[in-house]
Order: structure tokens, then C-alpha cells, then sequence
């Protein structure tokens, strides 16, 4: 939250600099309150458990959240309840008309497939062309980073020779990032997909500034000039045994799949799994609401440009 100071104060030059958010006795007088909309596209197959993964996050800061869930018409839900989809989710069609705060667009088990063979890339594409003007900022996971990233601005997704598969260290790469706020010097977060974006690629882009990577993961987090978009590689949002889920799932299945890197003690998934990205996760989450939608967003948003 920012800090309210005099009109005038010294202090304000500096403590901006320190991206220390500052608001002036002016503007908090003038300032209204009322809840953040943001919508949540849920494009992941397990959406129980994304939607509770993301409220979870969404709900740890001071800020009031006002969730939408919607889903693509254009693709049925396999293992989510047609009882639980029409009770909670909305079709784009029945939202296009407003404006939101935010949008989160969430990763999808279609990497492996060229954008356009997925059967909702249409869709996709026109809730992605809808968000530059009916939402404030958008921040984009995995899959969905890669998606938003081709569509805006077609930076290309590379395969992968194995699936990252894991929980990595990474550093920040632009130190003066608000979106990484308070983050320690080294962070870790979960990896688990098939392809990857190329540095060089996305340097291309004078759109993009990289924001933060890692060595053996790659570039994690990206981000427009003014933080309208906001692309995330990673899954920071996962739950404590996500991961083990998920390798579980491709061991039964005969799948060649590696134990997930940095996760169980010693690499051993005979014992419990280690949560070494909670922290970090709340962090980020907090920080996009706070500076990217909160701080700026108009209190009518109707005037969204």
C-alpha cells in the first residue's frame, strides 16, 4: 500500500526513485475506494484447483478482489463438472461488454501443439486483442505467457529436448523492477512444460523488458514499458504437491519423465516434498495488484484506454 505524505515533501523525489509508492494528502483526500475486478481465464484442465491456487494468491493482500471466472466456448471441459462450469464460469461473450482491472490468463497443456491447432486459438486470440482496451493489465502464465507473447508480438515458442520439469533458482535481471519488490537476491520458482522462449527472440521485441530468469529455466518474467501486459513462465501459483501430482501422473502413464529438479530432499520422491516458493509467489502476486492494477488503474473504468 502506499504511504501518504504532504504535498511538497521533499522526500516524495526520492522515495520514488527507491520505488517506494507515495501518495500526496491531494490525492488521497480525492482518492475512492472500491473492489479490484479482475478476471480470471482459466484455460488449465484441473480448474478446481487453478481457480483455488489463484483466488488463494489473489486473496492475500489488503485489497478487495472481485473475482470473474470465465471459459472458452469454444472448448468443453474434460475433467471439470458441467455442474460446477455453469454455476461459476462466464462465456467471454457474456463479459466482452465490461471492463476489468485485471485479467489473468493461465498456462494450458497444449504447448506441444502449434498455436493455431489448438482448438480455441480464435477465441483466444480475440479475449487477448478485447484486453488491450477492456483491461488494465494483464498478467499472463506459462502456456498463456507463450500464447500472449506470439499474438502481440510474435515472438516464437522452441521445443524443448526434455520437459523442464522442477523448481529453479532465478535472479532478477532488471534490478529496479517493482513487479519483484522486496523479492530476496535469489527466488525459486516451479517449471513443468515442453517448450521454452529464446532470450534473443524476445530481445528483438523493444516492447519487452526482461524482468527476471534463470539460468537452467530461462527467462521467467516479462513486461511491457507500462505494465499493461505482463508475461510469467513459471507456475508460482502451484500448490505444495502439484508437482508430484503431475509426476506421478506421467510415471504411471509410462511416460519418460524425470523426478522434478530441487523438489523432494536429495531428488529422493520417497520423502515430502519441499515449498521453497510460497513466499516468492505471494510476493508477486501482491506486488501486480498493488502497482500494476491498484496504483493505476482509473476509478472509472469506463475511461480504460
Amino acid at each position: 500500500m502506499p504511504i501518504k505524505i504532504p504535498n511538497g515533501l521533499p522526500a516524495a523525489a526520492t522515495l520514488q526513485e527507491e520505488n517506494i509508492f507515495v501518495m500526496t494528502e491531494l490525492r488521497a483526500a480525492s482518492q475512492d475506494i472500491r473492489p479490484l475486478r479482475i478476471m480470471l481465464l482459466n484455460l488449465m484442465p484441473t480448474k478446481i484447483d487453478t481457480e483455488t491456487q489463484l483466488s488463494r494468491l489473489l486473496g492475500n493482500t489488503p485489497l478487495q478482489v472481485e473475482l470473474t471466472l470465465v471459459k472458452t466456448a469454444s472448448h468443453q471441459s474434460k475433467n471439470t463438472s458441467e455442474e460446477h462450469m455453469l454455476a461459476f464460469y462466464k462465456t467471454f461473450d457474456e463479459v466482452k461488454h465490461l471492463n476489468f482491472d485485471g485479467l489473468v490468463i493461465t498456462g494450458a497443456p497444449v504447448e506441444q501443439m502449434e498455436f493455431e491447432a489448438v482448438d480455441y486459438w480464435p477465441e483466444l486470440c480475440e479475449i487477448m486483442e478485447w484486453s488491450k482496451t477492456h483491461v488494465h493489465s494483464t498478467f499472463h502464465i506459462c502456456w498463456g505467457a507463450q500464447a500472449g507473447l506470439y499474438y502481440h508480438f510474435g515472438v516464437p515458442k522452441v521445443p524443448l529436448e526434455k520437459k523442464m520439469f522442477g523448481v529453479f533458482p532465478h535472479k532478477r535481471d532488471y534490478e529496479k523492477s517493482i513487479l519483484f519488490r522486496g523479492f530476496d537476491d535469489v527466488f525459486m520458482v516451479p517449471h513443468s512444460r515442453h517448450t521454452t522462449i529464446l532470450r534473443e527472440d524476445v530481445e528483438k521485441v523493444p516492447e519487452i523488458k526482461i524482468l527476471a530468469s534463470s539460468e537452467e529455466a530461462g527467462i521467467y518474467a516479462m513486461a511491457t514499458k507500462n505494465g499493461r501486459q505482463i508475461f510469467i513462465t513459471g507456475h508460482s501459483e502451484y500448490d505444495p504437491l502439484t508437482l508430484e501430482k503431475e509426476y506421478k501422473r506421467d510415471v504411471a502413464a509410462g511416460k519418460p519423465i524425470e523426478v522434478p529438479k530441487n523438489y523432494y530432499p536429495g531428488d529422493d520422491p520417497e520423502k515430502d516434498p519441499i515449498v521453497s516458493w510460497r513466499s516468492g509467489a505471494n510476493l508477486l502476486y501482491c506486488n501486480w495488484l498493488n502497482y500494476f492494477v491498484y496504483q493505476t488503474t482509473p476509478f472509472d473504468l469506463d475511461q480504460l484506454k
